[in-house]
């Protein structure tokens, strides 16, 4: 059963990844923390299950259009919100943030309903044995994709002339933008980059938590958690962060208790940042006095 268990904490653990890394990105360009990131996800999925269910549109359709519509409204939160609040502090900005969450959840119950519904997944359920261990195919699916999102985010901020366009503004926004760099392009894409990669996880939890205006509210606080852990700066921090939560609230569920495995979450977390307070992949400061 130890197998067994690893592998779910490997396939939840990747969606909170994703996510985190979501939230990393727009950090690192902007060091706003978006706490509407869960919000938007949902509102997404929500967009793929009317296109699925009262469009009778083929599945992947709706996905692809729900991923559509992910980076339109990423790119839309920050041109309407977020840019106007640019000089700011950065407190009212992520106050800003808080109040996009309760405007995109009142937003979906007011169309939807509070009421939970059922998510198609992408293929019919199946199981695969790997010696002593039974995977889902599904289970595969979701790990698959997930590391291939990881994967293209980090190739894309790393190689990528946009990604180097990030990179310049984290380190020095002034610099950046007397080098020719847009900044409010760059922001706008982190957004919408970053509200596609909720999305995706969105839609790929959706089947087994159900769809409802709070189903990404615990998978947004444990992203949230995955970034602080492997330190809010790193996008491999973010990904290590999650599969290590992932992996370690399964384990503690099926050996200890269900029950207290968010506890157990929130004391790693307290001992991790005990340890390194920038977490495990941030940078070491060093305070001179």
């Amino acid at each position: 059963m130890f197998w067994q268990t690893l592998v779910d904490g490997l396939a939840v653990g990747s969606l909170y990844a994703v996510t985190a890394i979501g939230l990393v990105l727009i950090y690192k360009t902007s060091n706003v923390v978006n706490f509407a990131q869960g919000e938007m996800a949902m509102f997404s999925t929500f967009i793929a299950y009317q296109a699925f269910t009262h469009w009778a549109w083929p599945y992947w359709a709706a996905v692809l259009a729900a991923s559509a519509f992910a980076l339109v409204l990423g790119w839309a939160v920050y041109w309407l919100f977020l840019s106007r609040l640019s000089r700011a502090p950065l407190l009212s900005q992520i106050i800003a943030t808080l109040a996009l969450f309760l405007l995109f959840r009142g937003v979906a119950g007011a169309i939807w309903g509070n009421q939970p519904f059922s998510f198609p997944t992408a293929v019919q359920p199946t199981v695969v044995r790997f010696g002593p261990t039974l995977i889902l195919s599904t289970q595969i699916i979701t790990f698959a994709a997930c590391l291939l999102l990881m994967a293209l985010a980090y190739a894309l901020f790393r190689y990528t002339r946009v990604g180097l366009a990030m990179q310049a503004i984290s380190q020095n926004m002034f610099a950046a933008r007397l080098m020719g760099v847009s900044v409010g392009r760059v922001y706008g894409f982190s957004w919408a980059l970053s509200t596609l990669l909720g999305a995706v996880a969105g839609m790929l939890i959706a089947p087994t938590l159900f769809l409802s205006p709070t189903f990404m509210e615990g998978v947004a606080i444990r992203a949230f958690a995955a970034a602080v852990v492997g330190g809010f700066a790193s996008l491999p921090g973010a990904a290590v962060g999650g599969l290590l939560f992932g992996v370690l609230e399964s384990l503690f569920g099926f050996y200890i208790s269900p029950a207290f495995k968010t506890t157990f979450v929130s004391l790693v977390i307290i001992a991790v940042l005990y340890v390194r307070p920038g977490g495990l992949f941030g940078p070491r400061t060093v305070k001179k006095v």
